[in-house]
């Protein structure tokens, strides 16, 4: 769903006036072409419903989600906007709305360079004060799917890592509905840290070709860090383009670079007009 929210922005107007439209048309979209993807039994009847309503869930799967709108903002005030549209569409409750909007705020301040502690900070005056420890909670901690009971979780195990693998590793120690509060911590750690260059590649053999392309034009758009061989920094996009076939369009400009006699030459396109092409993840011979 996380790529459906990003593709409900990438397909937007500049001021977002239609986001919430192309959020309830990109999610049932992509929740209809992967029905097996272990969707809560109210958000799965919300994909198939001719007329889908608000269910006044707080449940985690909106800050699930909603990471793409922490990316794509540009302040704290647009970062919750941006959240609540794309949130409200299905988690209407209070908390909600709440706890997405925690996490696109705390994923645009990692973005921003901002410290743990100004993070805390923030979130704990605005959002959860997280006055625990993942030790404190590890042995008793139960499975919980609401925001109140599952999402400050997930920002502890952000607080509490050293680098992106420790935060997922922190995120999962504590069982739990552990899909969803790793993908929340993954996503502002993402943000803090950057995802290094192995990790993206791994991820990227599970993805079929419109997962992909939805990715890539995303991450084109509103980059976020990755980390490449010597720890030198670099962008997500700039991995997955590695990954991703180029092919010619037909009717391209070409360049003659060597005449090789009889008629016979050598020749290359121009880069600016080569385009992506994602059918070869459709192939999982390829990997």
């Amino acid at each position: 769903m996380s790529l459906a929210v990003a593709t409900a922005i990438l397909i937007s107007e500049k001021d977002n006036s239609d986001l919430s439209k192309n959020a309830i048309e990109c999610m049932q979209e992509l929740g209809r072409l992967y029905p097996c993807a272990g969707y809560g039994g109210n958000f799965g009847r919300w994909i198939f419903a001719k007329n889908p309503e608000p269910y006044g869930s707080y449940g985690n799967g909106a800050a699930m989600r909603v990471s793409p709108c922490g990316y794509a903002t540009r302040s704290i005030e647009e970062a919750k906007t941006l959240a609540a549209k794309v949130t409200e569409v299905t988690h209407d409750h209070p908390e909600g709305i709440k706890a997405a909007e925690a996490v696109a705020v705390a994923i645009f301040l990692a973005r921003k360079g901002k410290s743990k502690e100004k993070i805390r900070k923030y979130i704990k005056e605005n959002y959860y004060d997280i006055d625990f420890t993942l030790d404190e909670i590890r042995e008793d901690y139960k499975f919980d799917v609401s925001c109140q009971g599952s999402v400050p979780q997930a920002f502890e195990a952000f607080f509490e890592s050293t680098d992106f693998e420790d935060a997922i590793r922190n995120a999962i120690s504590i069982g739990g509905d552990s899909d969803t509060i790793g993908a929340i911590t993954g996503s502002i750690a993402e943000a803090y840290y950057g995802v290094p260059e192995e990790i993206i590649g791994s991820v990227i053999k599970n993805l079929d070709s419109l997962q992909m392309k939805i990715l890539y034009y995303f991450e084109g758009n509103y980059p976020s860090k990755a980390i490449v061989e010597d720890n030198k920094k670099a962008t997500v996009y700039d991995v997955l383009d590695m990954y991703v076939d180029k092919i010619i369009p037909k009717g391209a400009p070409i360049m003659v670079t060597e005449e090789l006699g009889h008629g016979v030459v050598r020749a290359r396109a121009d880069d600016r007009y080569m385009v992506p092409d994602f059918s070869t993840f459709d192939n999982k011979k390829k990997w």
